[in-house]
């Protein structure tokens, strides 16, 4: 068998000042995922969350000058889409095309909505895809990881995933008030069973995981999930079941040279991460250049075990390079409840864009969303957030530093370095370290941490501009050099803010930056720092024109 390889990180996230003092280039597309989803229902707020994180980590790296993919798309194989099948008298295929067909459409109707922009969208059913799993599971056998067994365990349909004796527990059924026996981890129902397959050494990789998990502290985030991975791997991890009988499963990709026996759903749907670059590839090389090995996997926390140990150890034992992080991020609650129809407390996606507006709901979601712990929705916060943050500071502060009443000319005011007064310093400092600060919570996924400190220097300025009151300075002749110094520290805060909230809020931004007059090629990263872009003492610049004079308008 030959010896896994382990591959370091190619590099590291670094912060905004180092990509300023030397332009940080990849030798590959910066290369983002979400999950793919499963096509069995309506997509709800979770697949929401999952996407508006990774839509923004790709504008992120977009602001800073990178070429970024995302990659999305539906899981169209296993036994959850043949029993469905089968209810509905249909074959699989047709079946599947249909309930994935409108699946698609609506999720990319949310996409569209929620201004997601991936650049990829797979279905497992592809032939493309077909073809990089039967490479892969030829590689595995090649290298002496895959051996015929007989298994006998535990499995979840609903999970697609076989379990441990240690894995399961002894609940009561809801509905019947049965004791059944279900996963430790989802709460799904599970079933015995005892079948001959295809397994994959997994045990073989045990070390190789932990000596990569090891010399990579941030392979999983957030550190709560990397030590639950850890733990699993000290506990041992035994061999995997990667086939089903074909007398069981005929909905999936066949074993190559077995007709009677089709592949493990979770070893096919997680190769779609390679597919979409194009495996199999001429080389690595090939791989590289079209965004392999991906720099982030954006999953849910339940499935953490299939990305963060079984897709790395398919990696390994295949001698291919391993995604640089996996960000599982935590569910959303209603009440502290699980959203559930039958409890009545689902939020439904759509719904809250259409009232809300899409960047407000976008903002809450990476604001409020829980990344280690579960965050609680309510329309009731998100509201709080819509009044309180985007309306109260961002959009008070805008419409009142560059109201006609302060600006008549229209012209953006300049700033003065020798009239800078100690009433100044604070939000001047504030500015002075926003961008490295943003960029380096952003960079740890502290996404909510990294929205805070727009908003604690956008709270500072408006305490400035009112303290100031440029509204008496204006009537002032002699005070006009001083109603100046006021005015820009407004409007630059604005500035600033606007710059970095396009990654979060791509249109309010636009808006925002346009009625500053900041030009289309002046709203990158690299002017996102104090002072840049405006003019000189010798130049002027004109305010924009707003087509939407109220960025935030009154919801009622």
């Amino acid at each position: 068998m030959r010896a896994p390889v382990v591959f370091a990180r190619v590099h590291s996230l670094v912060g905004c000042n180092k990509a300023f003092q030397r332009r940080w280039q990849h030798t590959k597309p910066f290369y983002i995922t979400t999950p793919i989803f499963y096509p069995n229902a309506a997509p709800h707020i979770g697949h929401l969350y999952s996407a508006v994180i990774a839509d923004s980590i790709k504008r992120y790296y977009q602001l800073k000058g990178e070429t970024a993919l995302l990659l999305t798309g539906t899981d169209e194989h296993g036994l959850k889409i043949q029993q469905a099948a089968a209810a509905n008298d249909m074959e699989p295929i047709v079946f599947c095309d249909q309930i994935s067909q409108r699946f698609k459409v609506r999720l990319m109707d949310l996409a569209d909505k929620a201004n997601i922009q991936y650049t990829t969208f797979m279905r497992t059913t592809e032939a493309r895809h077909h073809k990089a799993v039967a490479k892969i599971w030829s590689i595995l056998e090649e290298n002496g990881y895959i051996y015929k067994g007989k298994h006998e365990g535990w499995y979840s349909i609903s999970d697609e995933a076989f379990y441990t004796s240690g894995q399961v527990q002894e609940a009561v059924d809801e509905k019947t008030g049965k004791k059944v026996m279900v996963s430790v981890e989802t709460g799904q129902p599970v079933e015995w069973t005892v079948e001959e397959n295809y397994k994959f050494k997994l045990s073989a990789c045990q070390d190789d995981l932990r000596a990569w998990l090891s010399s990579n502290p941030t392979a999983v985030v957030p550190q709560n999930r990397m030590r639950e991975v850890q733990s699993w791997i000290d506990m041992g991890l035994a061999d995997l079941s990667i086939s089903r009988p074909r007398s069981r499963l005929t909905w999936g990709i066949q074993v190559p040279n077995d007709p009677d026996h089709t592949i493990y759903v979770w070893l096919d749907a997680l190769v779609n991460y390679i597919t979409a670059t194009g495996y199999p590839w001429a080389d690595n090389q090939e791989g590289i250049k079209n965004g392999w090995p991906a720099d982030v996997h954006i999953v849910g926390k339940d499935i953490v075990r299939f990305h963060a140990i079984y897709w790395p150890a398919f990696l390994m034992a295949a001698n291919l390079p391993l995604p640089k992080q996996i960000v599982a991020h935590a569910h959303w609650t209603m009440n502290k409840q699980k959203m559930s129809k039958s409890r009545g407390n689902v939020v439904e996606p759509m719904a809250a864009m259409d009232y809300f507006g899409v960047d407000p709901v976008r903002y809450y979601l990476l604001r409020d969303g829980g990344l280690a712990d579960d965050g609680d929705y309510s329309h009731e916060a998100v509201m709080v957030r819509y009044k309180k943050d985007l309306a109260g500071q961002l959009g008070n502060l805008l419409a009142r530093c560059t109201a006609p009443a302060l600006i008549p000319s229209g012209m953006v005011p300049v700033y003065n370095e020798n009239a800078v007064t100690k009433d100044d310093h604070v939000l001047q400092d504030q500015l002075k370290a926003l961008p490295d600060l943003f960029c380096d919570r952003f960079e740890d996924h502290e996404y909510g941490k990294a929205l805070q400190a727009i908003f604690d220097v956008l709270s500072e300025a408006n305490r400035h501009f009112t303290d100031n009151q440029p509204w008496n300075l204006i009537k002032d002749p002699e005070q006009k050099a001083r109603l100046n110094q006021v005015l820009f520290y407004s409007v630059e805060s604005c500035r600033m803010a606007g710059i970095l909230l396009q990654c979060v809020m791509p249109e309010k931004s636009d808006g925002i930056l346009n009625r500053l007059g900041v030009d289309i090629k002046e709203r990158t990263l690299a002017q996102a720092h104090f002072g840049t872009g405006w003019p000189t003492m010798e130049q002027h610049r004109q305010l924009g024109i707003s087509h939407s004079p109220v960025i935030f308008p009154r919801i009622k």
